[in-house]
């Protein structure tokens, strides 16, 4: 019996150690009107999900705003998500109709910057990944690899044929 419970020990302590090892990597902040601009850095080989942005109170709404960096035409900043209020009660922007909470995936490199709202306190979710692709290729020299296509080998055509075994169906009765 103390063998049985000690390797029933040993495979619950690897499963917790297995779960830890390989947790989801998702990381929540609260921003309040008090804090100070929250920015977020996004490496070129990495992208990041936003999952949930969300504010309570205030009457200006948050927003998620992306600088990309250089001097390039793609360059600049932008606002990329509003936050979904969650408290329709107050404020200029109330409504009655729940909001839709929407996502959004930003590709590196990038700025991600958040500014606090005076009298709301905001609640991001996001998840910074690496990018695991080749640039749309097939490996990022020379040509993309083909995927075979394989389609079903037509089979027996039906042609019409006569049958002098049909009788004709009485007209009337």
């Amino acid at each position: 019996m103390k063998m049985l419970a000690l390797r029933c020990l040993v495979a619950l302590s690897l499963l917790v150690a297995a779960a830890v090892a390989f947790a989801n990597p998702f990381k929540s902040k609260i921003i309040s009107s008090e804090d100070s601009l929250l920015e977020i850095i996004v490496p070129g080989d990495h992208f990041m999900k936003i999952t949930n942005f969300t504010q309570e109170g205030g009457t200006d709404r948050g927003v998620v705003q992306v600088d990309l960096p250089g001097d390039s035409p793609n360059g600049g900043s932008t606002n990329v998500l509003t936050a979904t209020r969650i408290d329709l009660s107050t404020g200029a922007n109330a409504q009655n109709a729940p909001e839709i909470n929407n996502r959004v995936t930003i590709a590196g490199p990038a700025r991600v910057r958040i500014s606090p709202v005076l009298g709301a306190k905001l609640f991001i979710t996001y998840k910074k990944e690496r990018d695991e692709g080749s640039g749309g290729g097939g490996g990022g020299s020379g040509s993309p690899t083909p995927l075979p296509i394989f389609s079903p080998t037509p089979g027996v055509t039906p042609s019409p044929t006569f049958n002098p075994f049909i009788s004709p169906t009485p007209v009337g009765g």
